[in-house]
């Protein structure tokens, strides 16, 4: 859709020059057509290099239908020492009579290093009152984000970008003990957990979750930490016993978990051939010679099952990976929602760390 621009830019500012021009040019741009009204479900603050700043934006632009209502970009520029400012309010350009275009305002703020601390002085004034609040910060700044959590109600964050999948884990749970926490790493092993629920859902098949006797999970080598919350979410919700695993050569980290029944053998193998984050395919084995394995092929997921007599069948899964460019409007939405399941999983995949 075609769009419109308002834009208000200033320099050497400060959060309340930057919160009257918004309300100005919001009062302008209706009062020109009252068909426009703001859009008012989220705000989204993001704090980003300014280096990388235009790759943040087009994974922003690429959310599509979930993009927030206001969102703040804190652009950090090390040797900065004040406030750079660009306001943008976008509206479509047609609007028909008795129709509703929404507004989307956007707020560009180039600070420096030495805000960060205290960066909520400078967001405060600058969100929309009474809608919730989300931080983004993809390049770290793990002091600005701590600076937010009093008025934040959500943070999102990608454990693969941590280096190590202990910080990673733990970060998370730290932050989700005083807001809800959106993950990344998390969103991506999404329709892998849908197709492993849908398998084993027909009453016939559902005691062979009680069998189950090994895992292997293949992944991107820089996503163990997708693979330990896949674990993590198999173990919490058939109640396993959790205690650390081995890490191997090649990044190859394994063990047993410990099931009612028996122990249940856990290899995570990095897949170097993968080329996006994420799993690149899992494989399921039952005491009863069952093995049911899901991969990534042309299209969606590529399945395959084959029982103790040799019996095989192969399918294909069409569309089940929404893609990379997918998951953070994906996880835009899920900050609107609450997933009760991914909390036990963390606290599960952070008992398996090697």
């Amino acid at each position: 859709m075609a769009t419109v621009d308002t834009v208000w830019r200033a320099r050497d500012t400060n959060p309340g020059e930057i919160d009257a021009a918004l309300r100005s040019a919001l009062s302008q741009v209706h009062r020109e057509n009252a068909g426009y009204v703001p859009a008012r479900v989220l705000n989204l603050v993001t704090i980003v290099d300014k280096q990388y700043s235009g790759e943040i934006a087009n994974r922003l632009r690429r959310v599509g239908r979930y993009h927030p209502s206001r969102t703040i970009v804190c652009s950090v520029d090390p040797r900065r020492t004040t406030l750079d400012a660009v306001a943008t309010i976008s509206a479509p350009s047609e609007v028909g009579e008795g129709n509703i275009g929404l507004l989307r305002e956007t707020v560009v703020v180039e600070c420096g290093t030495r805000h960060l601390k205290h960066l909520d002085r400078i967001v405060d004034p600058l969100v929309v009152t009474d809608l919730l609040t989300c931080v983004w910060a993809p390049h770290g700044h793990a002091e600005a984000v701590d600076s937010l959590l009093d008025m934040s109600q959500i943070v999102l964050t990608d454990g693969v970008d941590e280096p190590e999948p202990v910080d990673a884990l733990h970060r998370a749970q730290q932050l989700s003990k005083k807001v809800y926490v959106v993950d990344l790493a998390w969103l991506r092993s999404t329709p892998w957990r849908e197709r492993i629920a849908a398998t084993f859902d027909p009453p016939t098949v559902r005691p062979e979750l009680r069998t189950i006797s090994a895992i292997t999970i293949r992944h991107h080598p820089d996503s163990a930490v997708a693979a330990l919350l896949l674990v993590g979410w198999l173990a919490s919700r058939l109640g396993w016993s959790c205690s650390p695993l081995m890490s191997g050569r090649g990044g190859i980290i394994e063990g047993n978990v410990h099931a009612r029944r028996q122990d249940v053998r856990v290899r995570l193998e990095p897949d170097p051939r993968l080329q996006v984050r994420g799993l690149a395919g899992l494989t399921l084995s039952t005491a009863s010679g069952r093995t049911y394995s899901l991969d990534r092929g042309p299209g969606g997921l590529r399945a395959h099952f084959e029982n103790r007599r040799g019996e095989q069948r192969d399918w294909t899964i069409l569309g089940a990976s929404r893609g990379e460019a997918g998951i953070l409007g994906e996880g835009i939405r899920q900050a609107l929602l609450r997933d009760q399941t991914y909390k036990p999983a963390l606290e599960a995949a952070a008992r398996l760390l090697p």
